[in-house]
């Protein structure tokens, strides 16, 4: 059996204004199973699990292209 799911984090690569974000929101809003959508102000306590995937991220990237520059 396999586990249900409710709900998905979605973390922005960088900060956006509010403003900025809105049609992401109304995109994500449109989809097929979608209730609600909500944006996370960057100084919400949620701050810790944005900056560890973000950092997460980019150290992913930096060894992808420190394992490129070797393969020349």
């Amino acid at each position: 059996m396999t586990n249900r799911i409710n709900a998905l984090l979605v973390v922005l690569d960088q900060d956006i204004r509010e403003d900025d974000v809105q049609p992401l929101v109304n995109a994500i809003s449109m989809m097929r199973h979608v209730v609600k959508v909500t944006t996370n102000v960057v100084s919400d306590c949620i701050t810790s699990q944005v900056e560890y995937s973000r950092a997460n991220r980019d150290m992913r990237l930096a060894l992808l292209r420190a394992l490129e520059e070797t393969e020349r």
